[in-house]
């Protein structure tokens, strides 16, 4: 049952932001990076490790250094867009800079 909320609320904000984004391109977008993605993993990870602080800990950490590849992600793919290239190159553009990103997150974290 608890996956299944989680699935349903989750579609929900993403199908949402979608809806909001035919008008207000620039507020689906917020709501698209806004902390209640992180919000939402973040309860999920507490009911699921039962609020263990170093797991917690752990998650909260990341989230703050894996804003930077985010953003990189963000800045490339605007970058893309403003050259007018086709949404294929823009998302694996995005995607390499995001992933090149998580790399260093992830080793400087260690």
């Amino acid at each position: 049952m608890q996956y299944l909320i989680k699935t349903v609320l989750s579609v929900l904000i993403i199908l949402g932001a979608t809806a909001l984004g035919r008008r207000f391109p620039s507020a689906a977008g917020l709501i698209g990076v806004m902390p209640l993605t992180g919000a939402l993993v973040l309860v999920w990870m507490y009911w699921d490790n039962r609020g263990n602080p170093e797991v917690m800990q752990g998650f909260a950490r990341g989230a703050v250094w894996g804003i930077l590849p985010s953003l990189l992600f963000f800045i490339v793919a605007l970058l893309c867009f403003k050259r007018q290239m086709p949404l294929a190159v823009v998302l694996a553009a995005s995607f390499g800079a995001w992933m090149a990103g998580a790399f260093v997150h992830q080793w400087l974290l260690k």
